[in-house]
């Protein structure tokens, strides 16, 4: 796209960088109290705007955008250090024998966020119905029950979601 179709060109987005990386960077590191995060989120915000260009029709445009792209950008890292922190009181209470080496858990932690993900993406009757029944055992009948769907639903919502996790784990990059 070319900058007469209205995207940002390379130059324009140079200039946005300019102009607004020290604010990002600041509003970021209030949000999160981590200046490294928000260096890292900063980086991908203006990453984002380089993969998916837009003009914007003002200075106050550009800082609307990039600041909606940023809380979404930290909506992702608290999800994901939410899921962190869980996986890691999981492996606290296992015994030390048992716990994976640092790039399996970096592996775990990937697919559990591509999980949250797909989950969060489903309705949520269906998410409801795969955590109890997958995660949590419980039998088709209770989670039945428990949503106020048939069994054969649950059945259904469940093998929906299990062929879209089989699904990720071929095709990554979807």
């Amino acid at each position: 796209m070319s900058a007469a179709d209205g995207a940002v060109c390379g130059q324009d987005v140079g200039r946005i960088y300019r102009d607004h990386h020290g604010w990002l960077l600041g509003f970021l590191h209030r949000r999160l109290g981590n200046p490294c995060d928000a260096a890292d989120l900063a980086h991908d915000a203006f990453l984002r705007l380089l993969r998916r260009p837009r003009a914007f029709d003002s200075y106050d445009g550009a800082r609307a955008y990039l600041s909606t792209i940023a809380r979404g950008l930290c909506v992702d890292l608290w999800r994901r250090q939410s899921i962190e922190q869980a996986y890691f009181g999981a492996l606290a209470s296992q015994p030390r024998p048992s716990a994976p080496c640092p790039e399996r858990q970096a592996a775990v932690i990937q697919a559990l966020c591509e999980l949250d993900a797909l989950l969060q993406r489903q309705p949520a009757k269906a998410a409801n119905a795969f955590v109890m029944a997958v995660i949590e055992g419980c039998k088709d009948k209770d989670v039945a029950e428990a949503l106020g769907v048939s069994d054969r639903m649950v059945r259904k919502y469940v093998a929906r979601i299990m062929l879209e996790c089989a699904m990720l784990d071929l095709h990554p990059d979807l």
